[in-house]
C-alpha cells in the first residue's frame, strides 16, 4: 500500500472514531466499605453499565465522597476508565436526600449522609438531572449512575 493510501485511510479511521466515540456524560456513583478489592468495584461498576446498555466510554467521571478520597479500588476504577475521580462532601450529599431512590441508615452511620453512590452520581450532574441507573450492589460496594446531558 502506498503511503498516500495508507494516511488517507488512518485519517478516515480516526474521523470515525471521532464520530462515533460516545459524549462522556454519565457520572458513575460508588459508594464502598474501606479496602473494598478493586476488582469488585469494577466488576460491579461494568456490570451496571453494561446491564443499562451505557458504554464505559460514556463515563465522564468517578464519584464518590471525600471519605473515600484515597480509596485505591475508587482510584483504580478512575484510572481504568480514563478519567478523574471527584469526591463530594458529605453535606453536598445530604442536599440529594430527596432524589435518592432509597435512604440507607447504614450510610447515614458511616458518612453523614444517607446514600453515597446515589448522592455522588446526582451532585456530579446538576439539580436538573435524574439516575440512569438506580443504586446496585456488590457484597461491599454500591454503584449509580447519573446522566448530566
Amino acid at each position: 500500500m502506498n503511503k498516500g493510501l495508507a494516511e488517507e485511510i488512518a485519517g478516515v479511521a480516526q474521523a470515525w472514531r471521532r464520530e462515533t466515540s460516545p459524549p462522556r456524560l454519565l457520572a458513575l456513583g460508588i459508594g464502598c466499605e474501606r479496602g473494598c478489592a478493586a476488582e469488585e468495584i469494577a466488576t460491579l461498576a461494568y456490570a451496571t453499565l453494561a446491564e443499562a446498555g451505557l458504554l464505559p466510554d460514556s463515563v465522564a467521571a468517578v464519584v464518590s465522597i471525600e471519605l473515600k478520597r484515597a480509596e485505591p479500588a475508587i482510584l483504580a476504577l478512575a484510572s481504568a476508565l480514563g478519567v478523574p475521580a471527584r469526591f463530594f462532601t458529605a453535606e453536598q450529599l445530604l442536599a440529594e436526600t430527596g432524589r435518592l431512590s432509597e435512604r440507607s441508615a447504614a450510610a447515614f452511620r458511616a458518612t453523614g449522609c444517607w446514600g453515597v453512590a446515589e448522592a455522588a452520581a446526582l451532585a456530579a450532574c446538576g439539580s436538573e438531572r435524574t439516575l440512569v441507573v438506580p443504586k446496585r450492589r456488590s457484597r461491599r460496594a454500591t454503584c449509580a449512575v447519573a446522566r448530566a446531558g
